[in-house]
């Protein structure tokens, strides 16, 4: 079989290498360089923990449990510390609720008080009185580089071939052509273009609707910033009512303040010493004893691939031509990797029937998605 995957994402790497470990002739056509989309601007906090409806919770739940078997532990790129939230006040309740659904669904998580929270992350600084904590044992994060990395390296290791600088313009039967002209023969093509989606299937003669990535203030848009290195211990990700944060290696720390994200703007460049990048740090002491004084070294938008009705897209729009499209991909890159490879050679999976591109009606408009701006609607 010869095999034409769309994107050199993770979700696009992880589903070539596992094409090709099944005897396929792969080829990556890469529009840019390979994580240069939205693997390269993501929080990378692998959770299932409020995704909804259900089905899309236990598909996510499957790509956590995915990555703990992927990487068999600790590994470079994947640290399964888990999650510590915290909440107080009307966020409390909230919180409380979220808790009890996910024990109703059998999703590990586990009231803490606040000293127990305190043995499994020393720096916390002090929380006001009534504030309850949350751990998420299950839950990880990642560095996506080095993620990304450790599938195209496999991939590479397989015989996948790795072109960069090719954006596909058509998607015929058999053949896909890039921008500079270049032809390329496939029995089956794998659309893992990430925001991108929506451009690549119209190239196939399909609709699949995706958010608009370049809208100021949407769901699909976010700041993220980074410090420099930071003497303070933490070594899982926290999520707290203005503040989200993880290690993001060598001391540095990745920060998230979603009630600030109706300022974002792709178009717009963010000084790492502008407003942005002030106020996240000077959250950051609230969180993290011996944080103060922390320096932003970057700020940047990020920009989330997300099907216009916020779910995964899985499966063949038409003969030969199948579309993967999600903003779970950090989360999803190693489940959707197997099911995808198996349902090119003919498997059909159940836990993907809620999310085929079939769905979508020609011709639908889709209402912009509500964006989160508070850890609980995450």
């Amino acid at each position: 079989m010869r095999a034409i995957v769309i994107g050199a994402g993770v979700v696009g790497a992880a589903v070539a290498g596992r094409l090709a470990a099944r005897g396929a002739e792969v080829t990556i056509l890469e529009a840019r360089t390979p994580g240069a989309g939205t693997t390269g601007t993501s929080f990378a906090w692998v959770n299932s923990g409020n995704k909804e409806p259900e089905s899309y919770f236990a598909l996510n739940h499957a790509g956590v449990r995915a990555h703990h078997e992927f990487a068999g532990g600790p590994a470079p790129w994947f640290f399964p510390t888990g999650n510590l939230e915290w909440a107080n006040g009307a966020a409390l309740e909230v919180l409380l609720a979220r808790v009890a659904k996910l024990e109703s669904r059998d999703y590990p998580v586990r009231r803490l008080t606040a000293k127990e929270a305190l043995e499994l992350e020393p720096d916390l600084a002090p929380q006001p009185a009534g504030t309850e904590f949350v751990y998420y044992p299950e839950e990880a994060h990642v560095l996506p580089a080095l993620l990304l990395a450790r599938f195209l390296g496999e991939a590479r290791d397989a015989g996948v071939r790795i072109v960069n600088g090719a954006e596909v313009v058509e998607v015929g039967e058999g053949v896909v052509r890039t921008a500079d002209g270049s032809r390329y023969s496939a029995d089956v093509v794998v659309s893992c273009a990430g925001r991108w989606t929506a451009g690549v299937a119209q190239a196939a003669g399909v609709a699949v609707p995706m958010a608009d990535p370049e809208a100021p203030g949407s769901a699909t848009v976010g700041f993220l910033a980074t410090t420099a290195p930071v003497p303070a211990r933490l070594s899982r990700v926290l999520t707290t009512p203005r503040l989200n944060v993880r290690p993001d290696g060598g001391g540095r720390l990745l920060l998230q303040g979603l009630d600030l994200d109706g300022e974002a703007d792709p178009a717009v460049a963010v000084p790492a010493d502008g407003k942005v990048g002030a106020e996240l740090v000077e959250r950051l002491p609230t969180l993290l004893t011996g944080a103060e004084g922390a320096v932003v070294e970057k700020v940047r938008v990020g920009q989330r691939a997300m099907p216009a009705d916020g779910l995964t897209v899985a499966g063949f729009a038409t003969e030969g031509f199948y579309v993967v499209a999600t903003h779970s991909g950090i989360t999803l890159a190693p489940l959707l990797a197997r099911l995808v490879a198996d349902e090119v050679h003919g498997a059909d999976f159940p836990e993907l029937a809620d999310f085929r591109p079939g769905r979508f009606v020609p011709g639908r408009t889709y209402e912009p998605l509500r964006p989160a701006r508070l850890p609980s609607e995450q």
